[in-house]
């Protein structure tokens, strides 16, 4: 309220001969309005930033407090355009200058370094999200043999459900990775809900994964789950043990749907990935039932339906994916060691102020970036478009604009699920092609993938009780 106080405004403004002000892109009205309160004529009024990036609106962030800076005071403010740039190369910014001018109202300006470079940043067209994971994964591995350490490269993505089939990737060759700007795909509660529920159908001694599974039903607690599971261990057929068992009253109405189920995935009676089909009608009432944000969960186990339909068998799947038994119901993914090496996966709004020497931007396409919630208003594309300027501009040496030729988009009410065809981000109109090296990238056939390879089931523990029958 004091800035409506010329005294008080003059009193604390005149305590300070200088105001500086770093980041000035990122600040709301009420902070601008305060300085304009404390320097109303500007004198003594510094402010530094790019208007370039601001991307956070959604933090109440106004983009046109920097832009109208210098024309708000009675003498114009002295703009200083600091162009240089030490990070990227001649090649990486020539795009991103590209990129953002063809923004509606920016400060004009344009980048320029003393790296010199003949490698254009690559716009990779694959075909679909499942391609993009292994375009992104074989280009890792080969600049890390080449001497560039994971650490110094980095996969960005306009929202942190766009990493999903990647991260399985990841953990199926086993490359080590961080994520920043949300949760780990495989490290989320639900997601490891119906992993446990196939795992435990794949070996029911598995007492961790079936300890985990039978506290989804209301009234199992730590003690009940325990119980079942010994008897499940002493029994010849483990179906006929779950079967057997007396559950709780809390717990009756929702027994006999678990033990179907447990004995339709035993039995193999639905073909791969149907098994995670059923899973998932089975989960979701109790998914309502223990987490606020279902509909967002739901949209997670509905992606890794469409990536188990990349694998031969629940068999395949779930060695390849779970090597780590479900322990944890936490959230929250533990902390990497420091002397440890590990890709980097971050939102583009986690990744402002940083930089790799290779960077990979996933899923440059309409839908995507601009993602489709953000097409309301002018002010919301040229946002966008800042975003895909920031992630670009991430890049010292290499970058990667990958653009899969159709994906999986969930959770519209209005058209359901489905697989849609993409285009190129309209970021990149075709004026501009000449900044980036255009390319095409097919992983190996399915018929030589080994994920889609039938798998030969063998259950040493049944023989070995038949023997004893």
């Amino acid at each position: 309220r004091w800035g409506g106080e010329p005294e008080i405004s003059a009193h604390l403004g005149g305590r300070f001969d200088h105001v500086l002000v770093d980041e000035y892109q990122d600040t709301n009205r009420l902070q601008a309005s305060i300085l304009t309160a404390l320097k109303p004529d500007g004198s003594g009024l510094t402010v530094v930033g790019d208007d370039a990036q601001s991307i956070y609106s959604f933090r109440a962030a106004e983009v046109r407090n920097i832009l109208d800076f210098p024309k708000q005071f009675a003498r114009p403010a002295e703009i200083v355009m600091l162009e240089r740039n030490y990070r990227s190369t001649e090649t990486v910014l020539a795009a991103a200058n590209a990129v953002i001018g063809e923004a509606s109202e920016r400060f004009t300006k344009n980048l320029w370094t003393e790296r010199k470079s003949a490698e254009k940043p690559k716009l990779v067209s694959v075909r679909d999200e499942a391609e993009q994971a292994s375009y992104v994964c074989q280009a890792i591995l080969t600049e890390r043999e080449a001497g560039t350490a994971l650490k110094a490269q980095a996969v960005l993505f306009r929202a942190s459900h766009h990493s999903g089939p990647l991260e399985i990737e990841l953990t199926r060759r086993n490359i080590p990775f961080v994520k920043f700007g949300g949760l780990k795909f495989l490290d989320a509660a639900h997601v490891k809900d119906v992993l446990a529920v196939l795992r435990f159908a794949e070996n029911p001694r598995d007492r961790v994964a079936g300890f985990r599974v039978l506290q989804l039903l209301p009234g199992i607690g730590p003690s009940a789950a325990s119980q079942i599971v010994d008897t499940m261990a002493t029994s010849l057929d483990e179906a006929m043990g779950l079967a057997r068992y007396r559950p709780p009253q809390r717990a009756a109405d929702d027994w006999q749907g678990f033990v179907t189920l447990f004995s339709q995935l035993r039995t193999g009676s639905g073909k791969w990935p149907v098994d995670l089909e059923q899973v998932r009608l089975w989960y979701e009432p109790h998914l309502d039932r223990i987490h606020e944000d279902a509909t967002t969960r739901r949209a997670d186990i509905l992606q890794l339906e469409q990536i188990a339909s990349g694998y031969a068998s629940r068999e395949r799947f779930l060695t390849e994916l779970t090597l780590d038994p479900p322990d944890a119901t936490s959230d929250e993914a533990g902390p990497p060691h420091r002397d440890e090496d590990y890709l980097i996966l971050s939102t583009i709004h986690s990744a402002k102020g940083q930089e790799w020497k290779n960077v990979f931007v996933l899923n440059t396409v309409d839908g995507c970036i601009p993602i489709d919630l953000a097409v309301g208003s002018k002010e919301d594309i040229d946002e966008e478009r800042r975003l895909l300027y920031v992630a670009m501009t991430r890049a010292k040496d290499g970058l990667h604009l990958v653009m899969p030729q159709r994906f999986f988009v969930h959770g519209q009410a209005a058209r359901g699920d489905r697989h849609v065809y993409a285009s190129r981000t309209r970021f990149i109109p075709a004026s501009i092609l000449g900044a980036f090296e255009q390319t095409s990238w097919a992983s190996v056939q399915a018929k030589d993938d080994p994920r889609r390879q039938p798998q030969v089931r063998v259950d040493l523990g049944a023989r070995m009780r038949d023997m004893w029958k």
